[in-house]
């Protein structure tokens, strides 16, 4: 009786670690998938990053890639659920089956950070995007500079780094301001997509 007993407790052990084991590698592919698809609208790019804010303070970004229009600041968001949010809204709304709740309008601070970016890269070119996971859907549309994670490579197609060798040779400068400026962020964690 205690070798069965001992076999279950094996077989139980063995499962729930099998368990872990598939969920950790679907989370660490998944978020793989997720900052491949954010970095393939660039040629360079830098990940959960402290960006200097003017005022002794930071700002934290989420992405900073180099693109052939200049640099874009992307705000990940990795929310479940209808939401319902506009650009003249204070709040946004969150509606997933039976829950319901608000954060603030994102695109205040993703014009914080802009401007954080700008005052470090002189004349390049700063764009931002408020990119939202699969999980999240805008019934009533898609509030400006807000993009699903899909559509970001149709608002930033990949081009030929030759053809654009000439216009990144004049974002390098700005490009190499930015990476020095910024520090690893101690608020980057993996995401699901």
């Amino acid at each position: 009786m205690p070798v069965l007993v001992g076999l279950v407790l094996g077989g139980v052990v063995v499962g729930l670690l099998t368990s872990w084991a598939w969920r950790w590698w679907r989370l660490r592919r998944a978020r793989r998938r997720l900052v491949q698809a954010i970095a393939s609208t660039g040629f360079d790019h830098l990940e959960d990053v402290l960006v200097p804010d003017g005022n002794d303070g930071t700002y934290h970004i989420d992405f900073l890639v180099l693109t052939s229009r200049g640099i874009l600041v992307v705000d990940l968001r990795d929310v479940s659920g209808n939401i319902f949010g506009g650009d003249q809204m204070t709040d946004w709304t969150v509606m997933d089956g039976p829950s319901r709740h608000t954060f603030a309008n994102p695109q205040g601070a993703l014009y914080d950070r802009i401007a954080a970016v700008k005052a470090l890269c002189g004349e390049v070119p700063v764009e931002g995007r408020i990119v939202f996971t699969r999980r999240a859907r805008f019934p009533k549309g898609l509030p400006k500079w807000t993009v699903p994670v899909e559509a970001l490579r149709a608002d930033f197609p990949a081009a030929d780094r030759g053809i654009f060798e000439s216009a990144l040779a004049h974002y390098r400068g700005g490009w190499s301001s930015v990476r020095s400026a910024t520090s690893p962020s101690p608020l980057g964690k993996p995401r699901p997509i």
